[in-house]
């Protein structure tokens, strides 16, 4: 967190919190919520100012009841979140989450019903850029590590009991387990919330 923003939050301790303007979209896409969108139940406009995704993103946090909030000097912007609270991109050196931290470990893959993927790294649940899944299942492996047909890759989304894989990715040292499973109950496990408000 920036020190001017710690010093602001020590010299105004009690300013209100604001709910519903700020958004983060399945793309790691910021986006600003006015009146309207909130009312009319719009995605909202996508911030495309360099230096303020960049503070925003330094200042980014959680509080003690999973409400991810943007750190506005001495008020807390709480962040509505479309998917997760944190989105990644996959380059052909490393898996990066929005805010720009470098991924160094995961603990594991989770494929949604929906063929979403999520990881499981030191920072918190994230989801992948839905245009980088096409790359990832591409570096999919077996029990043996050898990379996956079509077929073989179908077969396995289509199973409703399927056995784990294995994910190869750029950057992380050892082959990440690859499962299948719910949006709930990953939400279950690593909770937050996805609309804070005032009262919750």
């Amino acid at each position: 967190m920036d020190e001017i923003v710690k010093a602001a939050m020590t010299k105004w301790p009690n300013v209100p919190h604001c709910f519903g303007w700020l958004a983060l979209d399945a793309r790691g896409q910021w986006r600003m919520r006015d009146e309207r969108c909130q009312a009319l139940g719009l995605p909202g406009d996508i911030i495309r100012h360099p230096s303020l995704i960049s503070f925003i993103q330094r200042n980014y946090t959680h509080d003690e009841n999973g409400r991810w909030y943007f750190q506005n000097g001495p008020q807390r912007v709480y962040v509505d979140l479309e998917a997760a609270p944190y989105i990644c991109t996959l380059s052909p050196s490393h898996l990066q989450l929005h805010t720009g931290t470098v991924v160094n470990q995961l603990h594991e893959a989770v494929m949604d019903e929906t063929g979403r993927l999520f990881f499981i790294s030191e920072h918190n649940l994230c989801l992948l850029d839905d245009r980088d899944i096409a790359d990832c299942l591409d570096r999919i492996r077996d029990q043996q590590a050898q990379a996956l047909s079509t077929e073989a890759l179908m077969h396995w989304i289509e199973e409703d009991e399927a056995s784990d894989l294995w994910l190869e990715l750029p950057g992380i040292t050892a082959a990440v387990r690859l499962r299948k499973g719910k949006v709930q109950s990953l939400k279950s496990s690593y909770p937050f919330q996805a609309m804070p408000r005032l009262d919750s």
